[in-house]
């Protein structure tokens, strides 16, 4: 709760083991709100959240060693090089001396960043910095990834890998939760997709199911998510 507005109200979820879960909603639904207080940077007012039976607000680091965090919007150390931000951040999860910088240059490769690893972030792109926090997060390799608009910055190919990324984890029975404005995206990747609007989640379930909500056959999910959020469709703007 934020002084007389109420962010996220009386929201409850179950994600399911293995499966990709994305959050839509207009701007200011409460999506980002919600993320931060699944991965314990906000606090709920009531509630609680619970990873794989560890209460985030009981047992926070438990819960965190579970998961890897994407913001919307990431901080970087960059003074560091590419390299040392995910040995940094390795060694808060108190990974293997042994193995870890193996893993940091296997995402390193992966993300296409071999050629900077040893450059200071300050010189990344937008998208290659981008890339960085993806393999930083994917560092201790999570059972959860809570991704806030995961798409912001990436180019093609890095949206190609971030798919990748996806699908690796779902066969191996790894959870994603994934805020997005990408309705094609969203419906292509997506198990189970619930629509979040004032706070509330007004619709869930797959994206063939919130058709039926919706009451609408053979739409994308772009026409569902209008519906159902009663937004108006501008087809023509003459300026």
């Amino acid at each position: 709760m934020f002084t007389a507005f109420r962010a996220v109200d009386s929201v409850s979820l179950e994600i399911k083991d293995g499966e990709l879960f994305a959050l839509l909603g207009p701007n200011g639904a409460g999506k980002t709100t919600l993320m931060k207080m699944i991965v314990g940077l906000l606090n709920p007012t009531a509630g609680n959240v619970f990873i794989d039976g560890h209460s985030i607000l009981r047992e926070p680091v438990a819960a965190k060693r579970l998961m890897g965090y994407i913001p919307d919007r990431p901080f970087l150390y960059e003074k560091l090089t590419g390299l040392e931000y995910l040995l940094f951040v390795a060694n808060m999860y108190h990974l293997d001396g042994n193995t870890v910088e193996k893993r940091a240059h296997e995402l390193i490769d992966f993300f296409s960043l071999g050629s900077f690893e040893h450059e200071l972030i300050e010189g990344y792109s937008h998208g290659m910095k981008q890339r960085l926090v993806f393999a930083s997060a994917m560092i201790h390799s999570p059972q959860y990834l809570i991704v806030d608009e995961p798409m912001v910055g990436l180019d093609p190919r890095g949206i190609t890998l971030l798919k990748a990324i996806f699908r690796g984890m779902k066969k191996k029975g790894r959870t994603i939760l994934m805020s997005t404005h990408d309705l094609p995206v969203a419906e292509e990747m997506s198990d189970r997709v619930g629509i979040i609007d004032g706070g509330r989640i007004i619709a869930l379930g797959t994206p063939q199911e919130l058709r039926e909500q919706a009451g609408i056959r053979g739409g994308t999910l772009e026409n569902v998510f209008l519906k159902l959020t009663h937004e108006n469709i501008i087809e023509e703007l003459d300026l």
